[in-house]
């Protein structure tokens, strides 16, 4: 039976796609700017990406968000 228990690199990874998650969202909820797409700094991108392949989730997304779904369960 898997464990609601992160490991180190399980929980960067978890983190590093909320802040990611929360970056996307104020670009989108920001005000409406005429003819430029909202942008997501390529470095919180970037930071998510590494941590996910540091803890072995890249390509395993099904894992990834179960153990998303452990910690930070939806409200």
């Amino acid at each position: 039976m898997p464990t609601a228990v992160l490991t180190d690199r399980e929980r960067t990874a978890v983190q590093a796609y909320l802040r990611l998650l929360h970056t996307v969202r104020a670009a989108f909820d920001g005000p409406p700017d005429e003819g430029r797409p909202a942008v997501v700094p390529p470095t919180v991108l970037a930071e998510a990406e590494q941590a996910l392949a540091r803890a072995g989730l890249a390509g395993n997304e099904e894992e990834f968000f179960r153990l998303l779904h452990h910690w930070c369960p939806p409200a």
